[in-house]
């Protein structure tokens, strides 16, 4: 089936309710995209369970359909092998992931920002997401008052390094480091050319799941426009963070986690519009645990868009986004909406 109308996702505005809060996040699970797919794999949402009821429902029915992640045991999303499916069903998934806002990319909703929060990932995508994100500032789709970089001390194997290319054109780029954070730091200072920070600080001792960092950087205004009719824009502070984890005896620090350490750092203030930038593949899921934690915890508006990859070439490798990675990371979303409504209560 095509033809989809593209399903919205709530964004936490001030003046929205609770019950319209709910209402936005089981319209997107029970839309018209989910039903096909759950019926393309052999079952019917159910339509008589409250809110609570059927997202327990989606996730029990995705856990045994869709989560192709954990048949390969405790491994990274690029690690899992592709997982083949019918034809007629996976040009269904296509269709279903483009309208559940899996595939785009879209355009930004709005044009002032108080937040642009960058999303870490692999080491390629920290770069792309850095570069879109002054991309986005240099060509004036939006003004923001801060950026920030949002990344943890997850270590970058081997096969992240190996497929990434650094822009050959900027003397003394290099990665500094083997975490997360510091291709995140990299992908700062080559995107808004600022070489150097203007504060650092991070947790004491050697690295591990409680660790954290934050660096400061002010970047100098960039020319725009042609000669002689340019014009200088100013950038905002950006900042580049690393946040420990809510549960280090247990895990490494998760999505979550960074805007957790994020709010905890700027406390922003009730009615603060933020955008969150990420890959397009994660904006449902990463959108929701947003709303969690910074609507419901701090009254943020959040809106949350994916990197027009064609806009950024380059970086080395690009993720895959098969069929099966779209029904992963619909099933990630099913996930991060249970956990808003338990917060809902």
């Amino acid at each position: 089936m095509s033809g989809y109308q593209p399903v919205p996702l709530p964004t936490g505005a001030g003046a929205t309710s609770r019950a319209d809060l709910v209402a936005g996040l089981t319209g997107w699970a029970r839309s018209r995209p989910l039903r096909d797919l759950v019926a393309a794999f052999g079952a019917e949402l159910p339509d008589r369970l409250p809110p609570d009821g059927l997202l327990g429902w989606l996730d029990d029915f995705s856990a045994r359909h869709w989560d192709f992640r954990s048949r390969h045991g405790a491994v990274e999303r690029d690690e899992v092998g592709e997982t083949v499916l019918d034809p007629a069903v996976a040009e269904l998934v296509r269709s279903a992931a483009s309208a559940l806002g899996l595939a785009g990319p879209r355009p930004v909703p709005g044009r002032r920002y108080d937040h642009l929060l960058v999303l870490g990932g692999l080491a390629r995508s920290c770069l792309q997401r850095t570069a879109y994100a002054a991309r986005l500032l240099d060509t004036g789709v939006v003004e923001v008052g801060e950026v920030a970089a949002l990344g943890s001390f997850r270590p970058l194997r081997p096969v992240e390094l190996d497929r990434l290319r650094l822009p050959t054109d900027r003397p003394g780029t290099r990665l500094d480091g083997g975490y997360e954070v510091d291709a995140m730091d990299l992908g700062i200072r080559i995107a808004f050319g600022c070489p150097t920070s203007v504060r650092r600080r991070r947790s004491a001792g050697g690295i591990d799941h409680h660790s954290w960092s934050v660096a400061v950087y002010r970047p100098e205004p960039v020319r725009t426009g042609a000669l002689p009719a340019s014009r200088s824009v100013a950038r905002p502070v950006v900042r580049v963070l690393a946040a420990p984890s809510t549960e280090p005896e247990t895990r490494r620090a998760h999505t979550s986690d960074t805007y957790h350490f994020w709010a905890g750092e700027l406390r922003p203030a009730a009615g603060d519009r933020v955008l969150v930038l990420t890959s397009q593949l994660y904006v449902p899921f990463q959108h929701f645990d947003a709303l969690r934690t910074l609507a419901l915890g701090y009254g943020c508006e959040v809106d949350t868009v994916g990197v027009d990859p064609d806009s950024v070439p380059g970086y080395g490798a690009v993720e895959s986004s098969g069929p099966d990675r779209y029904l992963q990371e619909i099933r990630s979303a099913i996930r991060s909406i249970r956990n808003l409504l338990r917060v809902l209560g």
